[in-house]
């Protein structure tokens, strides 16, 4: 169902691609918690790029939620889409970066494993999270918050399990 919304929504086929790598990483750490809802991380990161179909900017989180309300998805969906940025967002860094002022912060157990898979997959291919710091070092300016709460996310959701 949800692939199919993203194609109705003509999202790009290398975001269906991003997308499905983002459940396959996910799973992987979902199976680590037997308290994860693995149905919601399953819609979650299918859908958590879906406004990636309108924008490519990081309003994108936005209009997913825009969409997937209109198709009915309950709050946990929602909140999975609007937090999936890196390791969360600040209310003051939101605020900079433009979009509404509240905080993008994921709070519930789905909400941290979608986001931090994300962060983990790059195009459809899983990366270490060397990589995905270096990579925030190069695009964000001032990236020492951002990259403290990665770890925090990484700590808690895949170090205690190797």
């Amino acid at each position: 169902m949800e692939i199919e919304l993203l194609e109705k929504e003509n999202t790009p086929e290398n975001v269906i691609q991003h997308s499905l790598a983002v459940l396959k990483k996910a799973m992987e750490i979902a199976a680590n918690f037997d308290d994860a809802d693995k149905d919601l991380i399953r819609k979650g990161a299918l859908l958590h790029d879906i406004g990636r179909s309108k924008t490519h900017g990081i309003t994108h989180a936005i209009e997913g939620v825009k969409i997937a309300e209109k198709y009915g998805y309950g709050k946990d969906v929602l909140n999975i889409i609007e937090r999936h940025i890196g390791a969360g967002i600040t209310e003051d860094e939101a605020v900079k970066l433009g979009l509404p002022k509240k905080s993008y912060l994921p709070e519930t157990l789905e909400e941290k494993i979608v986001a931090h898979a994300d962060n983990l997959v790059s195009g459809s291919e899983e990366v270490d999270i060397d990589f995905v710091i270096e990579k925030w070092k190069r695009r964000i300016p001032d990236s020492e918050d951002n990259i403290k709460r990665l770890l925090k996310l990484d700590k808690e959701l895949i170090k205690d399990f190797e």
